[in-house]
């Protein structure tokens, strides 16, 4: 499964494309198959995403995305060192930070 991911222009967070739009719960995100380069160009060049880029995933048992890479892990999560910190897509605010 292959997956995007990338910052949101507005407010620097980590985004993932669900195939309409781009959301910060990277369970959200969507299998892209051979497409990542053409919804990459036409994303960055509407100026909603940059720092964009495919990355292999798979879906866990509980049928969530899991990234490939233990560093897509970590943005999607949140940091390792304080669990307090990361990000609790069941949370009603999250997503709601002024930056």
């Amino acid at each position: 499964m292959k997956i995007l991911t990338g910052n949101d222009l507005k407010t620097g967070e980590v985004t993932w494309w669900t195939g309409q739009d781009w959301s910060i719960h990277v369970n959200d995100a969507v299998d892209v198959g051979d497409q990542a380069d053409t919804i990459l160009a036409r994303e960055e060049a509407a100026r909603r995403v940059n720092s964009s880029y495919a990355i292999d995933a798979e879906r866990d048992a509980d049928g969530g995305v899991r990234p490939g890479h233990i560093k897509d892990r970590i943005r999607a999560l949140g940091p390792t060192v304080r669990p307090d910190l990361t990000l609790k897509p069941a949370d009603p605010e999250a997503g709601n930070w002024v930056i």
